[in-house]
């Protein structure tokens, strides 16, 4: 009898991509693999390896700009779980989220086993409930989950992030390897390094040698021309790429200068060392690129730190206005001579 499990990550691309070893292990025992994501999350679930399926639903409780709730929308979720015929399910949810809500829509579902962690008492709706395993990094979290409902990595999978492969051939984008990638976007401004500083930065990458090409979104156009401005040895890629070809550029670069945003978590995957513009406003230690070498830059104390603000609540951003365009640079050298 063939097992179909699904699993649960309803947040953006970063946090889909940080699910990739749970969602491994659940593929590891199980016949069928159903992702569950948000909108923001489709394309970098279409990316992992062991995905057999996606399933798209915007949770009420997890989007930033959420719709009402409607009755409509829930039982179109409950409708589309029930028709994918799954055996159980392995939920995630990050150390600030209940996994409640949508243990309760799964059971209405039919969904017979379920497998999350949770702090408040879940009645009927878990059967295997999670203790929080604390500090720890977010795939690590992930796996823990997925380890308590019975799935577990192969001896021969490291645990890293991973993308499916091969990714599209982005040299026509890109030109020759030996370049930097300098990702100015975030999904949050409180996450954001001022755009004056990111010119600087480029300009002191190419003083040095190195060629750097600027990404974005669609929506980022504007930033990644301001940013890339006319030099001859940076090309700017806003708003050009799919996450896939996203992928694939940052999967050649010497190095990734970039804040805690999704395409941090995408570097990570391809195994590209990343110099992290990280604000203290989550936990670093939970936060940061897995798996790769990784300096990070930004000062971890700030008032900030620990806040969730999505708008910085400190006037100067003093988290990452201490951050030079010399910090990036030196953190750069750093991680390409350890890598030559």
């Amino acid at each position: 009898m063939s097992r179909a499990v699904l699993v649960v990550r309803l947040d953006a691309d970063g946090d889909v991509l940080l699910a990739g070893p749970a969602v491994r292990a659940v593929a590891a025992g199980a016949d069928r693999v159903v992702l569950l994501c948000g909108p923001r999350g489709q394309q970098a679930a279409h990316l992992l390896p062991g995905v057999d399926e996606v399933l798209v639903w915007a949770a009420p409780w997890i989007e930033p700009r959420p719709g009402q709730v409607s009755r409509a929308e829930i039982d179109r979720l409950v409708e589309m779980v029930a028709a994918a015929s799954v055996d159980e399910a392995v939920v995630l949810t990050s150390y600030h989220q209940s996994a409640l809500p949508i243990a309760l829509l799964l059971r209405l579902a039919g969904v017979a086993r379920l497998t999350a962690t949770s702090d408040d008492y879940p009645g009927s709706l878990l059967d295997v409930r999670c203790s929080d395993p604390g500090d720890v990094p977010e795939p690590e979290r992930a796996l823990s989950v997925a380890e308590a409902a019975g799935f577990t990595l192969p001896v021969s999978d490291t645990g890293r992030l991973a993308v499916r492969r091969p990714l599209p051939c982005t040299t026509a984008l890109t030109g020759a390897s030996h370049y930097v990638v300098a990702h100015p976007g975030t999904s949050v401004p409180a996450r954001s390094w001022p755009v004056a500083r990111w010119g600087e930065t480029v300009k002191a990458l190419t003083a040095r040698g190195h060629r750097v090409v600027v990404t974005g979104s669609p929506s980022e156009r504007g930033l990644t021309a301001a940013v890339a401005g006319d030099h001859p040895m940076v090309t700017d890629l806003g708003g050009i790429t799919t996450l896939a070809e996203l992928a694939g550029v940052l999967d050649r670069a010497d190095a990734v200068v970039v804040a805690n945003t999704g395409p941090a978590h995408l570097a990570a995957a391809v195994g590209s060392p990343v110099v992290s513009l990280f604000a203290p406003t989550v936990p670093a230690r939970r936060w940061l690129p897995y798996g790769v070498a990784v300096e990070m830059l930004g000062d971890q104390t700030a008032p900030c730190a620990g806040s969730r603000a999505t708008t910085c609540p400190v006037p100067g951003h003093p988290c990452l206005s201490v951050v030079t365009p010399d910090d990036v640079c030196q953190s750069v050298r750093r991680l390409v001579e350890v890598a030559a």
